[in-house]
């Protein structure tokens, strides 16, 4: 059966965002939707992971240039056998995103049903997900574009709200989408609740390629153009579908809900109770998170006195809080956040200072993945650095120089096979080798356990753009 049989939902994964109200936790190269926020999976792979089944065919995961390597490395170890990834050139909103899926599709199954979720929510009632994603199934086949509306629990001013109209009568379950309405006030938030016929905005849509491609053409013309010219001039490249850059960075950006649903005459909506969040700030992961008797969610190394109400999270140090109430403590390696709660959705303005000022820690952890493994940093100072580098069984870093910097290395455990120029060692734990400036190199574990070593750089710049690269199995320049 081909992965894009008409018989199966084809599930459309939006990965494509930055997370930046949960800094310092998520960073540009490394955010929410990729880190285990509430299990031990990364929320991708939860949204992987739900979406899997007879029912459903093999994903399409649209994602960005920078995390292509963290998601190819997440979706295979998620055992989703024939997942497309495509990169997108620039970010330029769902609408976009969306049309690359679809196009996609089509080229096998024009009727194939496209089940489209970001990549970064929580839902606790997958039963009950699967029970609305049937009631959508219906619609979708009838050429109607469905969206899934969470049943209110609180007046949020947060989200989008959608109006319920007539039931689908060919579609039990289903009603009319009447009208989308943008994040309210209080007051106006009060009456939607009040009123019982408005729901939560998921971003979560089901419909079929040709029924999104034909309202996005009669609604949205240039975007529908420039996608499909993006598309026909892709390329393949290893893991990767990447469209036409130039092309696609000339879209103009719209949402889903902007470019196609609020202007479509076949919107509809089911409604739907299955735990869900999207994950929009810390408050968020308090409200879903366990709590002790005085309210609190505790993660990590963390010691709490009469504190009450708040979220203290902790990736490396001890945290200890004394005497606060209502607060959000997150502590990484290298920052430490300290807000209240009800402040929490500021945590973006902090971000948009730190990239202002160009500081690292809006962009990147001490400890940076790569598609060989990962590395950190441990100490720097003037002409010199020390990292601590994994390399994963199997994998290789590219055969390489640096222009500028000698490089030592001592190998902590595991077995490497080194090239050093003409020779080609091979080095167990407590032995070393150096690279001296200007000489092609390479780094290989050809083992079955991981490989670690020091890594100690001397010289005049150790930035990571000095490097000239000869070969490298993972397509890099």
């Amino acid at each position: 059966m081909s992965a894009y049989d008409q018989t199966r939902i084809i599930p459309v994964i939006l990965s494509g965002g930055d997370g930046t109200r949960l800094w310092p936790l998520s960073r540009s190269l490394f955010p929410k939707q990729l880190q285990p926020i509430a299990t031990d999976r990364s929320l991708m792979q939860d949204a992987i992971a739900r979406l899997s089944g007879p029912e459903f065919g093999a994903p399409i995961i649209v994602c960005n240039e920078d995390h292509r390597f963290i998601v190819a490395q997440q979706t295979r170890a998620s055992g989703s056998e024939g997942a497309v990834i495509v990169l997108e050139p620039a970010g330029r909103n769902t609408a976009p995103a969306v049309a690359l899926a679809a196009l996609i599709a089509a080229e096998t199954d024009p009727d194939a049903l496209l089940l489209v979720a970001p990549s970064d929510h929580l839902i606790a009632d997958i039963p009950a997900l699967h029970d609305a994603v049937a009631k959508a199934r219906v619609a979708a086949s009838q050429g109607h574009l469905v969206t899934f509306g969470i049943t209110p629990s609180s007046p949020e001013t947060g989200y989008g709200y959608i109006r319920r109209g007539d039931l689908l009568a060919a579609a039990p379950g289903c009603y009319v989408a009447a009208k989308f309405v943008e994040k309210p006030d209080l007051a106006t938030a009060q009456s939607y609740i009040a009123d019982g016929g408005y729901s939560w905005n998921s971003g979560m849509f089901l419909f079929s390629a040709r029924s999104f491609l034909g309202e996005l053409q009669r609604h949205r013309p240039e975007i529908d153009r420039l996608c499909r010219a993006a598309i026909a001039a892709r390329q393949q490249d290893i893991d990767f579908v990447r469209p036409d850059a130039e092309t696609f960075r000339a879209i103009e950006g719209d949402s889903i809900d902007y470019a196609v649903m609020e202007l479509t005459t076949r919107a509809a909506i089911v409604p739907v109770e299955m735990g869900w969040s999207d994950v929009g700030s810390w408050t968020a992961l308090w409200d879903i998170g366990p709590r002790d008797a005085s309210g609190n969610v505790a993660v990590g190394d963390v010691l709490l006195q009469d504190v009450t109400r708040s979220y203290v999270r902790t990736d490396g140090p001890l945290v200890a809080a004394v005497g606060i109430e209502d607060a959000i403590i997150v502590a990484t390696a290298d920052a430490v956040l300290v807000t209240r709660r009800d402040m929490a959705q500021k945590v973006k303005d902090i971000v948009a200072t730190l990239r202002q000022s160009s500081r690292e820690e809006s962009v990147s952890h001490v400890k940076i993945s790569r598609p060989w493994g990962w590395y950190q940093s441990i100490s720097k100072g003037d002409g010199f650095q020390v990292k601590l580098i994994c390399v994963d069984p199997g994998a290789k870093i590219s055969l390489q120089r640096h222009s500028r910097r000698a490089e030592h290395w001592v190998i902590v455990s595991g077995f490497a096979k080194v090239t050093r120029g003409e020779a080609i060692l091979d080095l167990g734990p407590n032995e070393s080798t150096y690279i001296p400036i200007g000489t092609i190199h390479r780094l290989e574990n050809e083992g079955t356990e991981p490989l670690l070593i020091v890594e100690t750089q001397t010289g005049g710049y150790l930035g990571e753009d000095d490097i000239e690269r000869f070969d490298d199995q993972y397509g890099r320049g």
